[in-house]
């Protein structure tokens, strides 16, 4: 596997100088939509009123839920990396390759998000259709930004008092998983079980079950059970038994 490139990237300050000289607006008037979709926004605002705006794995899910694409500018470390989410064709496009070696999920914070740039394969406006290179499965981009990425807890909207299990009928192509993580979904396949059940298996902690179902819920493989019997609220990730590990 080969390691994340920066070369192609913006620097931080090169990027920002950019944007505020309107040197990274491209294309001819008309071409590109110049606002998000209304229902976008106003999941974004949400968020920004929550004071989650700016957390990438929770505007990545407003993404997915609103199935509507976007650019996404990323800061990682010294550089910016730009990311367009197309949900409905279940791909994203970017320069690097998010399951490259090397690469500090954990880095990750949002500079902005923007209509997309590109289009999806087989567009009718092909002029904003990019290299066939720069296209690759969503579902990897999702598993990895929530398993190695800034967020440690779970997304709101699968929060509280929850079973989970995994359903392996709408199974995609997720990375494969390994250790303790993949025990865990074999469990979650052959039954339901809520976020304090799962910390307490082998190798798990809170925070490990926590990314675990957040990146099975963006891929669409986990059932969310708020009726379940197995339903328990989820226990905090400091003190106790349920104590951070690492």
């Amino acid at each position: 596997m080969k390691g994340f490139d920066t070369s192609s990237l913006w620097r931080v300050s090169a990027f920002r100088k950019a944007r505020r000289e309107g040197l990274l607006d491209i294309g001819q008037p008309g071409d590109r939509l110049t606002i998000l979709p209304t229902t976008l926004l106003a999941d974004l605002r949400r968020l920004q009123n929550e004071g989650a705006g700016g957390d990438v794995l929770e505007v990545v899910a407003a993404c997915l839920r609103n199935q509507e694409s976007a650019l996404l500018c990323l800061e990682l470390g010294a550089h910016v990396w730009p990311i367009t989410l197309l949900p409905r064709q279940g791909l994203y496009h970017s320069p690097q390759d998010a399951l490259s070696e090397g690469l500090a999920m954990a880095e990750l914070r949002l500079v902005s998000v923007e209509p997309p740039g590109v289009r999806a394969p087989g567009d009718s406006m092909s002029q904003r259709v990019a290299s066939a290179d720069r296209y690759r499965p969503l579902a990897g981009l999702l598993w990895v930004i929530a398993v190695n990425g800034p967020r440690p807890d779970l997304l709101a909207e699968i929060s509280g008092r929850v079973a989970y299990r995994f359903v392996a009928s709408n199974k995609k192509d997720l990375p494969a998983t390994r250790g303790a993580m993949a025990s865990a979904v074999l469990r979650l396949e052959r039954q339901s079980a809520p976020l304090r059940d799962i910390a307490g298996w082998p190798g798990m902690s809170v925070e490990r079950a926590s990314r675990l179902l957040n990146a099975l819920y963006l891929n669409g493989v986990l059932l969310v059970s708020r009726s379940h019997p197995a339903a328990r609220d989820a226990p905090t990730r400091w003190g106790g038994l349920f104590a951070r590990r690492r």
